[in-house]
């Protein structure tokens, strides 16, 4: 084996400087000197010149705590509180911190208050927590002005004061403390203790972020994502989301997952979202376990796996994920099929709003799948999902108000719910009101509305529609009689196997000039072509 390589001339200097310290501390220390035995706990906790010990450390320190030196009180706290060198200890950590807070070191009196806000070591107490942390923050320790703020903020131990909380923000955020900016940059966005100003919002969010503060460095992201105040661009939102998403922020991962699910900004890399979700998931994020979750159904089709992750999402009420799971249930993918099961998780997923649990569930009310039969229930559930502007449950809220036999018959009302449903595009809803228009029914009669409420429905396929409007354009109602459209649309309604519309179709045909059969019968084999 070679020799070792000589050290550097400053490596030696520096050994035999420690080498110096270490000999005259540990000579002063066993005479008793406090300092010289905190300073020598020092050495031994960072392996400066020796090797590290956190008995010895512990030792040396606890020799100048007896003395009353605050320092090593303190750093005797941290030990205990930290589980270096001697099991964790809160109970010992607040003793320590006490004996170093009660004079006046700003850290120790930090940290006490930190062991009171959370009821660690002693009775969680708000007020001791407030009365330590502003002993602290008074001695302008940046951290204590930090939570200081936060105590304000939520009015814990102090009645709320959002102008107080702005204060102490402010005192810790100009000393460069991070989580300070990031709380202060809030306040801006929302206006709280402060004018908004969105500008000065962005600007300390960037002071936090640039320090590595992840979750200024995601709203950050977010701004760039969405053109918030910030100008839109991908790369920046990309790059600040990666910085806080390697620091193992969760929402961070997730949102990286969508953007390379997608391609926003980045060219589409399903395996690279996946390895993003499945970060945030192991972090207990609910949206990336449902998104795992729908991978594997749709992707991967492992039902088996899709619904453990469903399951870790609906677990912590994640509406979509109990919605995916019942559906599963219902079709016995992955388990088996359990109708009970099913309308279980369509109600957790229902009851928090989820607009398609919601219909799913007026669906099953209303034909007794699952659940016994119950209009009225029914009508609740479409009610619900109606009123979040889900066209198809505006559609069907319209048709049991249409029933005689229904729960609250009132065809006014089903005609406004089917306007809703129509204004968005849904076909049946627009055939609905072409048929009141056509029929006259609680609508004076009107061919022409008709005529467009058909023709809407009509071009989005649906067969009934073409069909009138066929009849329509062969009769000259509701618009200029036009046997070439009457021929197109009864051609189409033939197709979807309408009733009579293959009788309707040829008397029309009988009516044409042959020339004119011919073109409009090129121009359906083009459309078809």
């Amino acid at each position: 084996m070679p020799p070792a390589a000589p050290r550097s001339t400053a490596a030696q200097s520096t050994a035999a400087h420690y080498t110096a310290d270490y000999l005259r501390l540990k000579g002063q220390a066993e005479k008793g000197n406090a300092h010289a035995q905190h300073g020598l706990g020092f050495m031994y906790f960072n392996g400066q010149g020796i090797e590290q010990s956190y008995a010895l450390a512990l030792h040396w320190y606890g020799l100048a705590a007896a003395q009353g030196l605050e320092h090593a009180q303190y750093n005797l706290g941290v030990m205990c509180q930290k589980g270096q060198g001697v099991a964790q200890d809160f109970v010992q950590a607040a003793h320590w911190y006490q004996q170093a807070a009660e004079q006046g070191y700003a850290a120790a009196q930090y940290n006490l208050g930190w062991l009171y806000a959370k009821g660690q070591g002693l009775a969680q107490d708000s007020g001791q927590a407030m009365l330590w942390f502003s002993r602290a923050a008074e001695q302008g320790d940046a951290g204590a002005q930090n939570n200081l703020g936060m105590m304000y903020d939520n009015g814990k131990g102090v009645p709320q004061d959002f102008v107080q909380a702005i204060n102490w923000y402010r005192k810790a955020a100009e000393q460069g403390y991070a989580r300070a900016q990031f709380n202060l940059g809030l306040r801006y966005d929302n206006g709280q203790g402060v004018r908004q100003d969105r500008q000065q919002a962005a600007a300390w969010m960037r002071k936090a972020a640039e320090q590595g503060y992840a979750p200024a460095q995601f709203n950050l992201a977010l701004r760039y994502e969405n053109g918030d105040v910030l100008p839109q661009d991908s790369r920046q939102a990309i790059s600040w989301y990666r910085r806080a998403a390697e620091q193992g922020h969760a929402s961070s991962q997730f949102n990286l997952g969508l953007i390379y699910d997608n391609g926003q900004g980045v060219p589409c890399d399903k395996q690279a979202a996946l390895a993003w979700y499945v970060k945030a998931a192991g972090q207990g994020h609910a949206a990336a376990q449902h998104n795992l979750g729908l991978h594997h159904e749709h992707g991967a089709q492992d039902y088996t796996r899709a619904q453990v992750f469903y399951r870790q999402a609906a677990g912590q009420g994640f509406p979509a994920a109990q919605y995916q799971l019942g559906l599963l249930y219902e079709h016995g993918q992955g388990m088996p099929a359990d109708a009970q099961e099913a309308i279980f998780w369509y109600r957790k997923a229902a009851d928090q709003g989820h607009v398609r649990a919601q219909f799913d569930l007026g669906l099953r009310y209303e034909h007794g799948q699952g659940v016994p039969q119950d209009l009225a229930l029914a009508l609740e559930w479409y009610r619900r999902a109606a009123e979040q502007d889900y066209a198809p449950a505006q559609y069907m809220q319209g048709v049991l108000h249409d029933r005689d036999d229904g729960p609250a018959p009132d065809s006014q009302q089903a005609c406004a719910c089917y306007c809703r449903a129509a204004a968005q595009g849904h076909s049946l809803a627009q055939f609905a009101l072409g048929l009141r228009h056509d029929n006259g029914q609680d609508v004076p009669q009107d061919y022409a509305a008709a005529w467009d409420w058909y023709a809407l429905a009509a071009r989005q396929g649906h067969a009934r529609a073409q069909m009138n409007l066929g009849l329509m354009a062969a009769s000259g109602q509701g618009g200029p009689l036009d046997l070439q459209q009457a021929y197109i649309w009864l051609s189409m309604a033939v197709a979807a196997g309408v009733a009579g519309a293959e009788k309707s179709l040829r008397q029309t045909a009988a009516r044409m000039r042959e020339t004119d059969l011919a073109r409009v019968r090129e121009q359906l084999a083009a459309i078809a072509g």
